[in-house]
């Protein structure tokens, strides 16, 4: 199909003053990001990963079952820098959106030149643009690697002989990285929205990579996947402790998400934290040695895991699903340990005690 639209790549500058505040979640279907780190209309949520970490399984997943509610969704996926392998895993994931005529493919592989590989997000951002902004749809724009785009930045930038920054990127790099990460947005007096997820690969881990460290400034929480997670056989292997989304306020909760969403989420992640410390409590002294309490919480862990974390590559589960899971991990707590949940909700949503007070 050829366009009939002539639209410039840089996009157009957004005045700040029209732009609306993002708000309603985009429903994903993958229970540790609706339940714990919602992703929102206009919102840029991107996904820190590790070399060989499913980033990409998790990425076309999103972009496959992703749906924003009542309202003509859309994807645009952009892939730089990847294997054929994977590009042919890439579409065969999409093709069912393919065919329904709501998906937007834009491809780049490793062997492919490097300008186009700086050009592809700027294409898809575009398309997404023109989408959401002229004939309303709600788009989610999916972009991975990022890391790659910004090797192919720095390769460039070397052959024009520029000065370099911190690792050999140009010293424009956060400018480059934000001229694409704030085109997303809702805009008053349009009906439409973009949604960006970037995907980069932290190499060696390290979360102070200039891509990772100026991504995260630019941003609006992230997603960071764990080896150690996913040694434990837990797919996404999301790291809920180091992940966040800091605009989940503005797309959960009454009216948009449950009334018990945000609580609910919240009370899941304080007791993660403290169950945490209990499985490395008993590392130090055996499980034996620790207290009834804590031993319900390294139980609430695998609980909470095996149950709400772990999902299938291409399992959908609603938000009233996840949310019961949630609670029913929550179940496996002392009552009294539930101190971020009110007791009306406490109530209403908690299962009876398996055993124990």
């Amino acid at each position: 199909m050829t366009g009939e639209t002539t639209m410039p790549l840089h996009g157009w500058p957004l005045n700040p003053v029209h732009r609306e505040p993002p708000a309603e979640p985009v429903i994903t279907g993958i229970s540790v990001i609706d339940a714990l780190t919602t992703l929102v209309r206009g919102q840029k949520l991107p996904i820190f990963s590790l070399p060989g970490m499913p980033h990409l399984t998790l990425a076309t997943q999103i972009a496959a079952q992703a749906t924003s509610s009542g309202r003509p969704f859309r994807v645009v996926f952009a892939a730089m820098g990847l294997t054929h392998a994977d590009i042919y895993y890439v579409r065969d994931r999409l093709e069912e959106r393919s065919a329904a005529g709501e998906l937007v493919l834009l491809l780049n592989a490793a062997d492919d030149p490097v300008i186009e590989r700086l050009l592809t997000p700027k294409i898809a951002l575009t398309i997404a643009e023109h989408l959401a902004y002229t004939e309303g749809h709600d788009v989610l724009v999916v972009m991975s690697d990022m890391t790659s785009y910004a090797e192919a930045l720095r390769e460039v930038s070397a052959a024009r002989r520029e000065i370099h920054a911190r690792r050999g990127y140009p010293g424009y790099l956060y400018s480059d990285l934000a001229s694409l990460y704030e085109r997303c947005g809702r805009v008053r007096g349009h009906e439409g929205s973009v949604t960006i997820v970037p995907v980069l690969t932290m190499p060696g881990g390290d979360i102070t990579h200039p891509v990772p460290d100026l991504t995260g400034y630019i941003t609006e929480g992230q997603l960071v996947l764990s080896a150690e997670v996913e040694a434990r056989g837990v797919y996404p292997p999301v790291d809920v402790l180091s992940s966040l989304s800091r605009l989940m306020r503005s797309g959960a909760g009454a009216g948009r998400t449950r009334d018990d969403h945000l609580d609910v989420a919240a009370q899941v992640l304080s007791a993660m934290a403290r169950a945490r410390q209990a499985a490395e409590l008993a590392e130090l002294v055996g499980a034996d040695s620790l207290s009834e309490t804590d031993r319900r919480y390294v139980a609430y862990r695998s609980h909470l895991e095996q149950d709400l974390l772990r999902q299938g590559t291409s399992e959908f589960r609603s938000l009233e699903d996840t949310l019961g899971r949630a609670w029913a991990a929550l179940g496996t707590l002392p009552r009294r340990e539930l101190t971020m949940v009110s007791t009306d909700l406490l109530d209403r949503y908690l299962p009876p005690p398996r055993s124990g007070p």
